[in-house]
């Protein structure tokens, strides 16, 4: 009996003690821990590069991007990297010359990002994989896998350079052309896939940042339907604007910035009327910003003739912009199938006395239902009908 007592004290005695040095050890194990985190956010913070170092290789990259444009305003960079702000990245805007077959395109693309590519490998950098949307394409850099700097290369689509077979007939036949522009797309699916309905050269202007801007402007593409962007532009008043639009006072570097959002929402757009904008296309400073951008852009205008105070057509045509626009009334100020099928047919007599005309329409159920009456009678009135691009000059 005594000695079990004896085995169970020194037992006890073998516990107790255990437990005493168990947690004497704790503070240590939590001082490796402590250290071992602290020089891990060390050598993660002394991988990332400082503001004055990020700035230095995008200026490289400016460098080297100089060699691929053709006028100094082709390259706009914002500076902006602070470290401390994620979405205070370093941008760089380059705008590739138009013209050119699409294979001299993508050669000079590919050559553009092999060139970004080895500056940001020299310096350790990493890249995204690229996106792009259309004519846009955008590379993000990264450090310490934190954005350093984001690079956005406009590459314009080349513009055609044999008229379509169909407008080739049509002027063969002496016939008038109509192109006829359905705005206001982007946000109801159905109303898109009614226009896909109809069997004819329609052209369809999205607006950006709506729900279907995206798909509604792939499908018309994939399609064969022309794409527009219909971009928002302040209107006298500014009733019901746009999320974004561009407006007289704006600054100028902001313009390239939202216009190439815009575009990222509407792919494969080939051109650009205004939505609204009795304001906005009135102002010539606005308008001379506009129509340099779409120049780089390779993109032609059609002025939707919202005020007669525009100066956006006359503009375009001064700065080298294919461009045309709206000269019949708009198709559907009131939505009834009657009213609207009077407006086709002053579409129709307008292309004929002037040898082309260009109208604009909504996708109104009462609109869709008069195109679909009176567009099979065009052809054998003498109109033929073509896209919007066939017309601009």
């Amino acid at each position: 009996m005594l000695v079990r007592l004896g085995s169970t004290n020194r037992v006890l005695a073998s516990q107790s003690a255990v437990r005493v040095r168990f947690p004497a050890a704790i503070p240590l194990v939590l001082f490796l821990a402590a250290s071992l985190f602290l020089w891990g956010c060390k050598s993660e913070h002394a991988k990332r590069l400082s503001p004055g170092q990020v700035h230095a290789i995008t200026r490289e990259m400016i460098h080297a991007s100089a060699g691929f444009s053709k006028q100094p305003g082709d390259i706009v960079s914002h500076l902006q990297f602070d470290g401390s702000h994620a979405d205070r990245a370093d941008r760089l805007f380059v705008a590739l010359p138009a013209g050119g077959s699409e294979q001299s395109r993508r050669a000079s693309v590919a050559s553009l990002i092999q060139s970004l590519d080895r500056i940001a490998t020299s310096h350790n950098l990493t890249r995204d994989a690229e996106t792009s949307s259309g004519a846009l394409l955008r590379l993000d850099y990264r450090s310490g896998g934190v954005i350093t700097t984001s690079v956005h290369i406009v590459a314009p689509i080349a513009a055609r350079t044999a008229l379509p077979a169909s407008r080739q007939q049509g002027e063969k036949n002496g016939s008038a052309r109509l192109a006829i522009i359905l705005d206001d797309l982007g946000n109801d699916r159905a109303a898109a896939d009614a226009i896909f309905a109809l069997p004819y050269p329609l052209t369809i202007s999205v607006l950006p940042h709506h729900a279907h801007s995206v798909d509604i402007a792939e499908e018309a593409h994939r399609r064969g339907y022309e794409v527009m962007l219909h971009l928002p532009m302040q209107s006298v008043g500014n009733e019901m604007p746009e999320a974004e639009e561009l407006h007289p006072g704006m600054p100028a570097d902001d313009i390239p910035v939202l216009f190439e959002q815009m575009m990222q929402s509407v792919p494969n757009a080939s051109g650009v009327n205004n939505h609204q904008g009795s304001e906005a296309t009135a102002d010539p400073a606005l308008m001379e910003e506009l129509m340099l951008l779409l120049q780089k852009w390779n993109l032609f205008y059609v002025d939707s003739r919202t005020t007669a105070a525009t100066v956006a057509y006359d503009t375009a045509q001064r700065s080298g912009v294919r461009s045309g626009f709206r000269n019949v009334p708009f198709l559907d100020d009131v939505v009834e199938v009657s009213a609207v099928r009077k407006q086709l047919e002053l579409a129709l007599r307008g292309a004929k006395a002037k040898g082309e005309a260009i109208a604009i329409g909504h996708p109104h159920p009462a609109t869709l239902k008069a195109l679909s009456e009176i567009l099979p009678q065009a052809e054998a009135r003498g109109v033929h009908l073509v896209y919007a691009s066939d017309l601009v000059h």
